[in-house]
C-alpha cells in the first residue's frame, strides 16, 4: 500500500464522499462547495429541503481551511510535523460521520438537525482534504474538483496534436498521464460511492475511514518529511 500516491487515495476518497453525501443528504456537495449554488437554487425553485446546509456549506468551508492553515503555521513554527495531523484530522471527522450516519440515518429530512450537522461533517472533513493538498501536495492535480483537471488535459492534448516542441510534447504527456490518474481516481470513488448507497443506504459512510486510514500510510513526500 505504501507504493499508492497519497494524491490518488485523496481523490478516490473525495469523490466518494462527494456523491454519498450528494446521494444521502439531499443533494448536499461537500466537497465540490460551490455546486451548493445551484442545488441551492433548485432547491428555492422547487420548494424541496435541504436549504439550510447548502447555505452553510461554503463558510463552514472557508473557515476551516483558514483554521487549518493557521493550524498548520502554528505547527511549523514548532518544528512539529504538519501533514500527518490533518490526515488524522479528517480521519477523525470521517469516523464521526460513519457513526452519526448508522444511528441518524437515513436523512430524509434535509433540514433536520442530523442532516445539517452530518453534512458540515463531511464539509469540514474535506475542506481539511482540501487545504492539507493545496500546501502539501502543490504539483499534483486537485483531488476534488475534476473541471480544471479536465480542461488542463484537454489543453496538453491540443499541445501535443498541434505539433509543439519535442520538449513541450513530453511536458504535455507527462501532466496527462498524472492528471487521468487523478480523474480515473475520483471517478471511481464516485462509482463506488452510487453502488455502495444502493446496496447499503447509509452504511456506505464506512467505506471513507477506510481511505483515510490507508492515506495515512501512503508514499509520500512533504516538506516536514512525514
Amino acid at each position: 500500500m505504501k507504493n499508492i500516491p497519497l494524491a490518488v487515495l485523496l481523490a478516490l476518497n473525495a469523490g466518494y464522499v462527494d456523491t454519498s453525501g450528494f446521494l444521502a443528504l439531499q443533494g448536499l456537495f461537500t466537497a465540490h462547495v460551490t455546486g451548493n449554488f445551484v442545488t441551492l437554487g433548485a432547491t428555492v425553485a422547487l420548494g424541496t429541503a435541504g436549504g439550510l446546509a447548502k447555505i452553510l456549506a461554503l463558510p463552514v468551508f472557508c473557515l476551516v481551511v483558514f483554521l487549518s492553515r493557521l493550524t498548520g503555521i502554528f505547527l511549523q513554527s514548532r518544528n512539529w510535523p504538519v501533514l500527518r495531523p490533518l490526515l488524522v484530522a479528517k480521519l477523525v471527522l470521517l469516523i464521526g460521520a460513519a457513526v452519526l450516519a448508522v444511528t441518524h440515518g437515513p436523512f430524509d429530512d434535509g433540514n433536520a438537525l442530523a442532516t445539517v450537522v452530518m453534512g458540515m461533517i463531511l464539509v469540514t472533513a474535506m475542506a481539511i482534504q482540501n487545504a492539507l493538498h493545496r500546501l502539501h501536495l502543490g504539483k499534483s492535480p486537485p483531488s476534488t474538483l475534476m473541471t480544471g483537471t479536465t480542461t488542463q488535459i484537454m489543453i496538453d492534448l491540443a499541445e501535443i496534436v498541434s505539433g509543439s516542441k519535442p520538449e513541450e510534447k513530453a511536458a504535455s504527456s507527462a501532466r496527462i498521464k498524472k492528471m487521468l490518474v487523478s480523474v480515473v481516481a475520483f471517478a471511481a470513488g464516485c462509482a463506488l460511492s452510487a453502488g455502495a448507497f444502493i446496496e447499503a443506504s447509509v452504511w456506505c459512510f464506512v467505506v471513507p475511514p477506510v481511505f483515510a486510514l490507508l492515506a495515512l500510510v501512503a508514499k509520500t513526500a512533504t516538506p516536514e518529511g512525514d
